[in-house]
């Protein structure tokens, strides 16, 4: 049959909707709006319709593809392609109304044809253009038929698909989060909470095969929390396959190019390999209003390259009569229809349903909320604002290493500044008068760092909460319908690659020229598919969302067979919730609810250690706090319809395809302790018994030790003590130091710090130390050491507060401010850092009510004794106060002194004897601390450093220095490298400042051996800190208002905290550390969830021979293969994520 039979027969299938027959397109812009008006489900990618313009790149693209619409609207796409094909067009073939009729298509291929042969001999595109003519289509095209129809169209797949549990409520993983799998592909879905990247790690999920996250519910740190580190993590696992990937690509277009005959150009080629590998490392997020802005907020402290992130924000849309059936996304995977819902209350009308979005909007055009303002206009330029931050904390093309000349004079300090040399033209640092000192500054260029956009915006527009919630219907595409060998048969198709190709919808002929399509030879299609993932943050979203028109569509509803419930305390037991599952008792319904899950362990790994850890040392290790509620009990609760419920648990399954089923026999079996203790070997157990034997020999030495400390009863809890990023066994920095009779101090906070409290705390305990709790050191501004903040914050708000909001003060606004007078009632939270830390509590709160106006936001300004300089304690002043509000009014053109010397706090307001900090070498604005309570006991801490002798100064005297110890000794060049320190660095600092105890933390996450320390009188042995490497340091002209300047060096921890810890390394026995004999200082490995009390940090000394043994076993056991995974029918490998 001939070709333009063939496609007259293929013209007979219309697109089911109506449209509008268009005229035919003579230019780009004409050929972008029939992508959309004539064909709406054909969408093209932005970057494929940004090469058509004057370039010869709209050569690539495929005529083939236009099979799949009639032939008439095939000339037209056709004919304008002819108009954008050549930069010359004059040598264009015309392109009239003759072209417009199927029975020339043919000829005009030919035209294309001998165009592109005719035109001069250096044009490899135009030469591929002419072995290669065909169309391409983007990934989210989705390609439906009428009923009736042929079936050529259908997207054939038969993949598995189902959603897993990855987190279910529990202490440490507060939200709930699903994996909607293909096996081409992953989404994530529901709450990025903290906890959740590391939860992932323990169920082993495979975070580079995500690209897009639907976040449900509203957008607040609970439901958010875990998000930026998750972004990190994935951009950081995104760069480090992307330079594989870059180079594989690169191969796979020469080698097309050279099977082709094309001229190669090398540039072009590296140039495309990184378009198309970038296009594969975009990251895109959906959820609702405020998403873009949370995000922005963390521009001081986050910092990527070449990983897009385009986030989507779904708001009210105008309510509809009936509901739209187009979904809100798709790929070639799955459609979305995103259900945003309001609470009743503030709820206008009964149900809402979102507008279509088009492919080109949600990658990477402007979406905005369309909730109704008065000031809409406004809410806009802000939303566009935070999207260009977001953009360039991502993917921007900022260097660190690019100097830009500056005229000295406006030069924004603190910068290091440099300058060419005359003589031999290198760069040199300038060392004259600097900008803001005594002496004058002279009339030259220099050259400085020009910070990266994303530092240089002070301040976000003025953003509120928004209580919009999230909740989605995901539903598979059609199924093809079942291959019917016999069928085939009788019509005279023979067996082979012609039943292949109609497998895969395409038409063929059998012996008599007769063409055979695939709806002749296959069974009825099957709609695919799918459930409705529901977030109910309370009860006042129930009414609204049981009332969507979705629910009664059904177009929308075809497919779906369940319901996946996220609720919120309380919202279970709603009545109209009730009525409505029974209404849907057709469907199955999965619950997730902190009241009906039970607090299991989720993280197996760390729980199995510290559980093995105790029957170590029991007094300074007990197995993490859990219960393991059974799904039974929890169904009792739900009374009438605890026949309709399932209770979710991780690892549970809804399976999609080929039928809707609940599956538990993936279910993770909890963890028996019992079981873990049964497997500690004898001789670890020997070992153990034999420290503790030792212990109580050296009960009068060690009671000496202890009595001779100024407050032997502090207690220090390590509540994460890894490096960089969450991992199996250790989680990152918080240290938490309870000092009876005072109050407590948290020392950092890693993401899920409060999770860790959650798990090493009964709840009445935690409530305590919450009651308790009076002041945050955050040591700088790496996302590892502070992204637990906010929920700790809240957390205390909400147990001594009730989470009611305080009248906001600030010495900005109010000429009577007293920063003493508000510690009067030991009822606020001191948080103290460095501004830009404060800045972002501060900017974050306008859309979150976390606590921020309970807060005591403190800048503590670091210790210079060269210059005379002391520690000083001040209110934080947010740039908001001082510029945005007030204006021009008297307050805001009040002097910076004036303001300054009103927010000054002394150290006894807090009710401390003093508090010291120090700059030190590892990031921007990074300083260690050293805290004297009323008792005169002293804590010194490091956060993260090179050795620093200021930090010995201040921390003269000390009872407890708790240090870093990323990298064990063989790996010096690492520690340097990275801004970190060894243990025999650490201990040579807490030797230096002359400290009676040292608690190691902060070590690498890939391997950390247990130091052994043995004291002797050799030469080689650890003394106290003699040379640092601070000489590096630039400290010389930081000021007061330092942090106030734009941070220039703001990188996420991932990238600068890589370690090259190898085999190697980590099959080394444990190394003997050498302590100089007659130090009275005693030492301790910290591991998460350790309890100690100063005066037994010498007991532990002790139980060192035994921890050595205990993680040579667990090393050995690491080590050995896994066993291999379980088979599925025909021996095939299931793989779970």
């Amino acid at each position: 049959m001939s070709s333009s039979k063939q496609h007259a027969q293929r013209g007979k299938k219309e697109d089911p909707r109506p449209v509008e027959e268009p005229k035919v397109a003579t230019n780009l812009a004409s050929l972008r709006n029939l992508s959309s008006s004539v064909y709406p489900v054909v969408q093209f990618q932005r970057r494929a319709a940004a090469n058509y313009k004057g370039s010869h790149r709209a050569a690539r693209l495929r005529l083939e593809g236009l099979k799949s619409i009639s032939a008439d609207k095939q000339a037209v796409y056709a004919s304008d392609l002819v108009q954008g094909l050549f930069t010359d067009h004059r040598k264009a073939p015309e392109a009239t109304e003759q072209h417009t009729t199927a029975p020339q298509l043919q000829a005009l291929r030919g035209l294309l044809h001998s165009s592109a042969r005719s035109q001069p001999s250096r044009s490899p595109k135009l030469r591929s253009w002419y072995k290669r003519p065909s169309i391409i289509f983007p990934p989210s095209t989705t390609l439906d038929i009428p009923k009736g129809g042929s079936t050529d169209d259908i997207q054939f797949r038969k993949m598995r698909s189902f959603f897993q549990f990855v987190t279910t409520p529990t202490a440490d993983t507060p939200g709930t989060t699903l994996l909607l799998h293909f096996d081409n592909k992953r989404y994530l879905i529901g709450n990025i909470a903290e906890g959740t990247q590391r939860a992932s790690i323990e169920q082993k999920v495979r975070l580079l095969k995500v690209s897009e996250i639907f976040l449900t519910g509203n957008t607040s740190w609970e439901k958010t929390g875990g998000l930026i580190g998750m972004i990190l993590t994935l951009a950081d696992a995104a760069a480090s396959s992307a330079q594989a990937s870059l180079l594989e690509t690169k191969k796979k277009l020469l080698n097309r190019l050279e099977r082709e005959g094309v001229e190669i150009n090398e540039d072009d080629i590296a140039a495309q390999a990184a378009r198309e590998v970038k296009d594969r490392v975009r990251l895109s997020i959906f959820g609702g209003p405020n998403l873009n802005y949370t995000l922005a907020t963390a521009r001081r402290f986050v910092f990527r390259k070449g990983m897009p992130v385009d986030v989507h924000e779904y708001g009210h849309a105008t309510t509809q009569s009936t509901p739209l059936s187009d979904p809100t996304w798709s790929d070639d995977n799955v459609q979305v229809w995103a259900l945003p819902v309001s609470p009743s209350p503030k709820t206008s009308s009964g149900s809402s349903s979102p507008r279509k979005r088009s492919y080109d909007e949600l990658n990477g055009r402007e979406i905005l909320s369309s909730r109704p303002s008065l000031n809409q206009t406004d809410k806009e330029r802000a939303l566009m604002m935070s999207k260009s931050v977001v953009s360039e904390m991502f993917d921007s093309s900022w260097r660190m290493d690019a100097l830009v000349e500056t005229p000295i004079n406006q030069v924004q300090m603190p910068a290091t500044l440099f300058v060419r040399n005359p003589q031999d033209h290198k760069i040199v640092k300038y060392t004259g008068p600097m900008p803001g000192g005594k002496q004058p500054v002279p009339d030259i260029t220099v050259l400085v760092r020009k910070p990266w956009p994303g530092a240089l915006i002070e301040s976000l527009p003025p953003a509120e909460p928004v209580k919009v919630a999230m909740s989605y219907i995901f539903r598979n595409h059609v199924q093809r319908g079942k291959f019917q060998p016999q069928r085939a048969k009788e019509l005279g198709v023979e067996k082979g690659p012609k039943w292949a190709a109609l497998g895969k919808g395409q038409n063929v002929e059998n012996a008599k020229g007769e063409t055979i399509t695939p709806d002749m030879v296959l069974g009825a299609s099957k709609q695919g598919g799918g459930a409705a993932i529901v977030d109910l943050p309370s009860s006042e979203y129930v009414e609204a969302l049981v009332s969507r028109s979705e629910w009664k569509s059904s177009e929308i509803m075809a497919g779906v067979g369940a319901f996946i419930w996220m609720l919120g305390p309380g919202v279970a037991s709603h009545p109209m919730l009730k009525q409505f599952m029974e209404e849907m008792k057709h469907m199955r319904h999965v619950v997730s609810s902190p009241e009906l899950c039970s607090n299991r362990l989720s993280l197996d790994s760390a729980a199995s250690a510290t559980v093995r850890l105790s029957q170590i040392d029991p007094i300074r290790y007990n197995t993490p706090v859990h219960d393991n509620k059974s799904a039974s009990q929890a169904l009792e609760s739900l009374g009438g319809l605890k026949d309709l419920v399932s209770i979710a648990d991780r690892g549970q399954k809804i399976q999609l395809e080929p039928s809707i089923e609940v599956q538990d026999n993936e279910i993770n079996t909890l963890l028996d302790a019992d079981a873990v203790r049964a497997e500690m070997s004898k001789d670890v157990l020997d070992l153990a018994v034999k420290a503790r034997e030792e212990v109580k020999a050296a009960k009068q030495e060690l009671d000496a030790w202890a009595d001779s400390l100024p407050q032997k009863d502090v207690e220090i809890t390590t509540l994460g003590t890894g490096s960089a990023l969450p991992s199996k066994y250790r989680n990152v920095s918080a240290t938490l130091v309870r000092v009876p009779g005072w109050g407590s101090m948290l020392l950092d906070a890693g993401e899920n710090t409060l999770g860790q409290l959650r798990r090493v705390y009964a709840p009445e305990v935690l409530d305590e130390i919450m009651r308790e709790l009076r002041v945050i050191w955050i040591s700088h501004m790496h996302a590892d050491h502070h992204l637990g903040t906010v929920s700790v914050i809240r957390e205390w708000y909400k147990v001594v507060h009730g989470s009611q909001r305080a009248a906001t003060c600030s010495p900005a606004d109010d000429a009577d401010f007293d920063a003493g007078a508000l510690f009067s009632n030991q009822d606020r939270l001191s948080v103290i850092s460095e501004s830009a830390m404060l800045h972002w509590l501060e900017e974050y709160s306008h859309v979150d009510d976390y606590g921020y106006s309970r807060l005591a936001p403190l800048c503590l300004t670091p210790n210079f004794p060269q210059k005379n300089i002391q520690s000083s304690l001040h209110w934080f002043i947010p740039p908001s106060s001082t510029q945005v509000r007030g204006g021009n009014s008297p307050r805001a053109r009040e002097p910076w002194a004036d303001k300054i010397a009103r927010a000054k706090v002394l150290p006894q307001a807090l009710n401390l004897q003093d508090i010291q900090c120090v700059q030190v070498q590892h990031c921007h604005g990074a300083r260690a601390v050293s805290v004297t309570f009323p008792s005169g006991f002293k804590a010194s801490y490091s956060g993260d450093c090179r050795p620093s002798k200021p930090f010995t100064q201040i921390g003269q005297g000390s009872t407890v220095c708790i240090h870093e110890a990323t990298f064990d000794d063989e790996l010096q060049g690492d520690a340097e490298a990275k801004n970190h320190t060894t243990t025999s660095e650490a201990l040579s600092v807490a030797l230096g400042m002359g400290a009676k105890a040292c608690v190691l933390t902060h070590f690498s996450q890939r391997y950390q051996k247990v130091p052994v320390l043995e004291y002797t009188e050799e030469e080689d042995a650890i003394q106290s800190l003699e040379t640092t490497g601070d000489e590096m340091m630039d400290i010389s002209t930081s000021t007061d208002d330092e942090a106030e300047a734009p941070v220039v060096d703001a990188v996420a921890p991932q990238a600068e905290m890589a370690t090259s810890v190898d085999a190697t390394n980590a099959k080394k026995a444990a190394k003997h550390i050498k302590i100089k004999a007659g130090s009275d200082m005693k030492v301790c490995v910290a591991f998460d969830y350790m309890r100690v009390k100063v005066g037994q940090i010498a007991e532990m000394e002790k139980y060192t021979d035994t921890l050595v043994a205990l993680f040579a076993e667990e090393e050995s056991e690491e080590n050995k293969p896994e066993p291999p995974n379980k088979k599925g029918k025909g021996g095939k490998t299931q793989r779970n994520n």
